[in-house]
């Protein structure tokens, strides 16, 4: 085992956060209304985020902060008559007729600003609930232990404007001076630690398989959720494959499947010149990186689709986070950047050889294409993998490489269809797939009696048109031959407390023009 190279991943990564100020933690809570003793929704059409297709008009009823009843009230195109939930006179009713109800979305990728972004977290909180999104994972908990913990047990009493916030914490991270994990014995002993302290997860980047087998048999003990990056410093013996048959519940991105794919080599081809610190080289060589793997359909692509299948293991591909890489111009100039992106996250986003994802030193034609063909042989796995029955979940790690809070979730959601999802598939694994990864979907996930009332309204069908759920809404021509917008979600219901989505997306507006004065 070579302890130096251990110490080396552990430094490099953190290298990224301990160098930047946590960020602002979020204000107390004053947006938002409830929860009621009873609320009802009346009227809507019902996408239940298990796999059904919509069904209504629906009322549902909502006492504090659970679902109690789903009731037909009619059919489409016919006035709605017949028995209905009754309200008593200090109920709280909203006519939701015509309007689409779904259940919250759960990013399974998130990170709170922090670092070079300086950011704060009620800038990134708002845009997040501005896109329906009511459960993230944060994976890493880069602006610290403590400051995440503190955060989740806030947005948990609702005591601040926030999704719900499952922590996973980076493996190694400390809040003190403990020394880095460089043994078996240490891995146990810093697993039993967060856990005592309250963490919900792990999140690795990479370490030695004794250390990673140790600190995985303690986490499944201790009831820990386990998900690692498979960083390119030591996949070359802990892959994809590698981690899932000693226990991990599943990965992010892709990095680690393509290596677990290898026939006819074992580590990926590197130039010579390569050096994993300059972010361009990481970057435009991983681009070449599915390329190398076995073809779609070949037995060692099915054997080990189907035996990550048997693990029960989850994919959290990501593909928003990298889409610059396979068209720079698009992401630079996302529509949603004039008014939703702080100057300081502008700022961060450009070339920089030291913050991470900003590796457009000199980007080129041959770089976009090597990704596009990348993004078509990652995709068809992805897609391949749920049509086997593979467990897949929408993450968006928004906050680098040009991709804002909120609007990299609904993009998110657009590139799953590209994989070839349908858009229940799409919504199903932005929903109950998402909240299954987590443990939850006992509570969230899906709309049924008896869960917690998470819930997005939107006017427009987004079965028919993604775009429609981003917060600029979507641009098309009206009946009276003019552009308009339309869409943007109406209402994102957390725990029984509606916010209105829009108005909290006009507060990030105003954050932002503030900064940019």
């Amino acid at each position: 085992m070579n302890k130096r190279l251990i110490v080396a991943c552990i430094v490099l990564f953190f290298s990224f956060t301990k160098a930047y100020a946590a960020a602002e933690k979020a204000p107390p809570r004053i947006e938002g209304e409830g929860p009621f003793e009873k609320l009802i929704l009346r009227g809507g059409i019902l996408i239940n985020g298990e796999g059904a297709p919509p069904r209504g008009p629906v009322d549902i009823v909502i006492a504090q902060n659970r679902i109690v009843s789903i009731t037909d009230v009619g059919y489409p195109g016919v006035p709605i008559s017949g028995k209905r939930p009754e309200a008593d006179p200090n109920d709280k009713e909203i006519d939701v007729e015509g309007s689409y109800i779904l259940p919250g979305f759960v990013d399974t990728h998130a990170h709170i600003g922090g670092g070079g972004q300086k950011v704060s977290a009620e800038y990134v909180f708002k845009l997040w609930l501005g896109h329906g999104i009511t459960t993230i994972r944060e994976v890493a908990s880069g602006n610290g232990i403590d400051w995440t913990l503190d955060q989740r047990d806030q947005s948990t009493a609702n005591k601040i404007t926030a999704p719900r916030i499952v922590s996973y914490i980076a493996f190694g991270l400390a809040n003190g001076e403990e020394k880095p994990v460089t043994s078996p014995e240490q891995a146990r002993k810093w697993v039993d630690k967060i856990a005592k302290d309250g963490a919900n997860g792990i999140k690795f980047f990479g370490t030695h398989p004794d250390i990673f087998r140790a600190a995985i048999e303690q986490a499944t003990k201790r009831g820990l959720g386990t998900t690692m990056h498979h960083a390119q410093l030591d996949v070359a013996h802990l892959n994809a494959l590698d981690s899932a048959r000693i226990g991990l519940n599943g990965m992010e991105h892709w990095y680690g499947l393509p290596e677990a794919l290898f026939e006819d080599r074992s580590i990926q081809a590197y130039p010579h010149n390569y050096n994993y610190n300059n972010e361009q080289h990481r970057f435009g060589e991983a681009g070449r990186l599915w390329n190398q793997a076995a073809k779609p359909g070949s037995d060692k692509w099915n054997a080990v689709r189907d035996e990550l299948i048997a693990l029960d293991f989850n994919l959290s591909p990501t593909f928003t986070i990298y889409e610059a890489s396979r068209d720079l111009m698009r992401a630079r100039t996302a529509e949603w950047h004039e008014e939703y992106t702080m100057p300081t996250l502008w700022q961060f986003f450009q070339p920089n050889r030291i913050s991470h994802g900003s590796y457009w030193f000199d980007w080129t034609t041959q770089d976009e294409i090597n990704w596009k063909k990348n993004y078509g042989l990652w995709m068809q796995f992805i897609n391949d993998y749920k049509n086997n029955g593979g467990q897949v979940t929408v993450g968006s790690d928004a906050g680098y490489i040009y991709k804002v809070y909120g609007f990299a979730y609904i993009r998110e959601l657009e590139l799953l269809q590209e994989a070839g999802f349908s858009a229940l598939e799409v919504v199903r694994a932005a929903t109950i797939d998402g909240a299954n990864a987590l443990g939850m979907e006992a509570s969230i996930g899906s709309v049924r009696e008896g869960k917690l009332a998470d819930l997005v309204i939107v006017d427009e069908n987004p079965l028919q048109n993604f775009k429609t759920l981003y917060g600029t809404g979507h641009f098309k021509l009206g009946e009276d031959n003019k552009p308009t917008r339309a869409g943007g979600v109406k209402y994102t219901i957390k725990d029984g407390i509606i916010y209105d989505a829009k108005k909290l997306l006009a507060d990030v507006r105003q954050m932002v023009a503030e900064a940019k004065n």
